[in-house]
């Protein structure tokens, strides 16, 4: 009688939830299209060439069965797939969607640029002119299910992402004249570079990494992130498309999905445990002691991902080797702590306090509670006090925090930005903050409101170009 009125309970909740998933807005050809000319671990690709030949058909495919397609209701001048709007991607040169390379002569290094899980090439862009201008060879990947649609995300697997990262290593080692190879990943970007660095470990055939930069780095997720997938399995039972969803959102962003499909939760998930699984099995074998010096930085205050796990996850089970991480702290004198679910001075406390740390711990804070100016107080392996020095940037007044997207863009980032250098040449997001009647946008408040630059993003370049030793005259 008891299971008979607990299973009752389950198929009722089951039911209300699928009723209320189906309500959500009717899908679109964009996010039901089979682009099935996306490079899998499975296709016949070899050669970082048969890659881009591969992105290539790709991107035709793209055309013709999605903005061919697209109903007249939805040509809009917001909407990303209706070609000569405000957000079509190739109004900016080069379309930021696709691979890139920025080859030198005599390159002092080789670096491989790996953007997040829904994001584009666009998102590390000014990272890669900054280490392209620092002598390296440069090569932004289009990480597989990226760049054309959402519906890129339905059935993408963390293996076909991987063999990718592959082949791009291998072509930029034969770019790179023998010099060092360094990754800089950008959260799930950095999940990957992580775990293909872990690879290298257990494969010396592989190109190995000398140095690793990791900005948001997606090493710890919400636990909710293994149950996501039941979700999709059980819309594809019923036959309900709009269960493989866990957002159904306008497209208005050239450079980034809006939707967000189910299983790329899924591929989170599976792919932060293959690290922790990777990492079990070489410590065990005592040969996790080869993994490179690596850098991190995240804002302590990150709806995406946990920023103690990526301490939890990584940074303590890595041994000594000259490991750095940086924590964006919160404004001090906006005066928002009163109102904040977050409590982020225990989680600073507990890095203080941690005197059995074997990583160079940084803190850009506010110099004191009555000014916007930032420092970074630096605190030695093993040690609990701290160095000062002071960054010569500030907090804009009206920032309480950064955010998981934020740190990779500059303020001055024509898309994104807050203060444009330059005019951008379709859609601006980064500075919309406008007040009127509700309902009225197509793009929620919710979403302007996260902010999508970094005050301090030259204190961030600096760091990675001084980490990656490319800051010394050529």
């Amino acid at each position: 009688m008891i299971l008979t009125g607990v299973f009752s309970v389950v198929l009722t909740l089951i039911v209300v939830g699928v009723v209320y998933l189906e309500n959500r807005p009717d899908l679109s050809v964009w996010h039901l299209a089979d682009l099935d000319e996306e490079f899998t671990a499975g296709s016949d690709v070899s050669s970082f060439a048969e890659y881009l030949a591969l992105e290539d058909r790709l991107f035709r495919q793209l055309d013709e069965l999605v903005y061919d397609q697209i109903e007249p209701e939805e040509q809009t001048n917001i909407n990303r797939f209706n070609r000569g709007s405000a957000a079509d991607p190739e109004r900016w040169s080069p379309n930021w969607n696709r691979s890139y390379e920025m080859p030198v002569e005599a390159p002092r290094a080789g670096v491989l640029l790996l953007h997040g899980m829904s994001d584009s090439p666009y998102s590390l862009r000014n990272m890669a002119d900054r280490l392209h201008e620092s002598g390296a060879y440069v090569l932004g990947l289009r990480i597989p299910g990226h760049g054309t649609a959402p519906s890129g995300l339905v059935e993408v697997t963390w293996q076909d992402m991987d063999a990718a990262v592959r082949i791009a290593m291998r072509h930029l080692e034969a770019r790179s004249d023998g010099q060092p190879l360094y990754i800089v990943g950008y959260s799930n970007g950095a999940a990957l570079a992580v775990n293909y660095t872990l690879e290298t470990l257990d494969d010396a055939a592989m190109p190995r990494i000398s140095r690793l930069a990791l900005i948001s780095p997606e090493i710890g997720i919400a636990r909710v992130g293994a149950l996501a997938v039941w979700q999709a399995r059980l819309g594809h039972l019923l036959g309900l498309e709009k269960l493989a969803w866990n957002d159904i959102a306008l497209e208005y962003d050239p450079f980034k999905y809006g939707s967000f499909a189910v299983n790329a939760g899924d591929v989170v998930w599976r792919l932060t445990n293959e690290i922790q699984t990777r990492i079990t099995r070489l410590t065990e074998r005592r040969e996790i002691s080869g993994f490179p010096p690596t850098l991190a930085f995240s804002s302590v205050i990150d709806a995406t991902v946990l920023a103690p796990k990526l301490i939890e996850n990584l940074y303590n089970r890595l041994p000594a080797g000259g490991h750095e991480l940086v924590l964006f702290d919160i404004n001090r004198v906006a005066g928002i702590e009163p109102l904040m679910k977050w409590r982020p001075d225990q989680i600073l406390k507990a890095f203080r306090e941690d005197t059995d740390r074997t990583y160079t711990f940084r803190l850009v804070t506010n110099e004191n509670e009555f000014s916007e100016n930032v420092v970074s107080r630096t605190v030695l392996p093993g040690e609990s006090g701290f160095t000062e020095q002071p960054i010569d940037l500030e907090w804009h007044e009206d920032l309480y925090s950064l955010s998981h997207i934020a740190l990779p863009f500059p303020p001055g980032d024509p898309l994104y930005g807050g203060e444009p250098s330059a005019p951008s040449p379709g859609i601006s997001l980064g500075n919309i903050v406008m007040k009127g009647e509700r309902g009225a946008l197509y793009v929620s408040p919710a979403q302007m409101l996260r902010i999508r630059w970094n005050p301090f993003y030259p204190f961030l370049e600096d760091t990675v170009v001084s980490f990656l030793e490319l800051d010394a005259d050529r």
